[in-house]
């Protein structure tokens, strides 16, 4: 599961990308740098992990993960092919999610692409060149369904009248996530589609350092400018938070962030915000040798969520044996919530919940 950065250039998108990832992206004061889409796998930060770690004492501890791409900057006229608008639409269609960053933050050495700051227009010009490409495919796609459609084919019409609607919506500058269809009909005809400005979206201002604990009148104009979307909105400094990676010590990182009245850096709370963005939560294993977190989509049974550990583990599933993660540090340790009866046998049924201490048999 990919979640893409987008933006206009200079917004400093590959200046988050470095702060998030260890993979240096090209990071200068000029459009197109980063003409490739870089992709970082990224640790998601998680405190119980952490709590873990102290109870358990293992050989090694490792945490979930969420990738990371870092697409090169839109402009306008980019659904049309305009600066490499084809590439970069491709690039954002093969993500799962969208992290769209947008400027709060007025400085003069740093060019804005149309002269001046204003986030809801740059959203806007981004939002259109996207909606203008969903729109394309919609279009195709109608052609098809069309001719079914006057065949007497029901389904086909039943599609007909949902692809009407998403275009109508488009046409009047409205994403695909914000236009009201039943969630029966998106699932069947909209989503098979992945369509751009479907995908869920969390909008990240990038703000001054004065404004990196309480946000700015940009940011509120923003959050007003999306509350119909269903979307997150953060807000980070992006400089500051490049400035931060660059510190050689956690203790020399987090005097830096007390200075600045933050408890973590807030690209912590941005790959949280992604990983929840793709709809994602975490199981633990934990036992001497380690401590691990497993990745698994909301929803996930138990067979499934063995099958991410090792593909034998789904097909040969007997039963699991769950901890919640709150008796876990209630108890201290495995053998004490044993004692305490509340360790739990679940079987092919049971949906696995966020935190989860999990040890699976199987038989293969």
């Amino acid at each position: 599961m990919k979640a893409g950065i987008v933006g206009l250039p200079n917004v400093g998108k590959s200046t988050l990308f470095n702060c998030l990832s260890n993979a240096k992206a090209q990071s200068a004061n000029f459009p197109f740098c980063t003409i490739e889409p870089n992709i970082g796998v990224v640790n998601v930060p998680d405190q119980r992990l952490e709590k873990l770690e102290k109870l358990v004492n293992p050989e090694r501890v490792v945490p979930a993960t969420v990738e990371i791409v870092d697409i090169a900057g839109l402009v306008k006229g980019a659904s049309k092919g305009e600066g490499l608008g084809n590439q970069f639409l491709g690039n954002i269609r093969e993500t799962d999610a969208i992290l769209h960053v947008l400027r709060c933050f007025d400085n003069d050495n740093i060019v804005h692409v149309d002269g001046s700051v204003n986030p809801i227009r740059d959203k806007e010009t981004i939002d259109m060149e996207l909606q203008l490409k969903d729109l394309e495919s919609v279009d195709k796609k109608l052609e098809k369904v069309k001719r079914a459609a006057k065949t007497g084919n029901k389904e086909a019409q039943k599609e007909e009248a949902v692809l009407n609607a998403v275009k109508q919506g488009l046409e009047s500058g409205t994403s695909v996530r914000a236009i009201q269809i039943s969630e029966e009909d998106r699932a069947e005809f909209v989503r098979p589609m992945q369509l751009i400005t479907d995908k869920p979206v969390m909008y990240v201002c990038n703000v001054d350092e004065g404004s990196a604990v309480n946000g700015n009148a940009y940011v509120e104009k923003v959050k007003e400018a999306v509350a119909n979307e269903n979307a997150e909105v953060i807000f980070l400094a992006v400089g500051t938070e490049a400035d931060i990676t660059e510190l050689e010590t956690y203790e020399e990182r987090q005097m830096f962030l007390e200075d600045l009245g933050l408890t973590e850096p807030g690209s912590a709370k941005l790959i949280r915000g992604a990983y929840k963005l793709l709809d994602l939560e975490t199981y633990f294993t934990a036992g001497v040798k380690e401590v691990r977190a497993w990745t698994i989509p909301v929803g996930a049974t138990a067979p499934q969520a063995a099958g991410v550990i090792h593909t034998d583990f789904e097909k040969g599933f007997i039963r699991a044996e769950v901890i919640s993660y709150d008796d876990y540090i209630k108890y201290g340790s495995e053998s004490k919530v044993k004692e305490a009866g509340r360790m739990r046998v679940e079987g092919k049924e049971y949906i696995v919940k966020d935190g989860d201490i999990m040890h699976f048999r199987f038989n293969v």
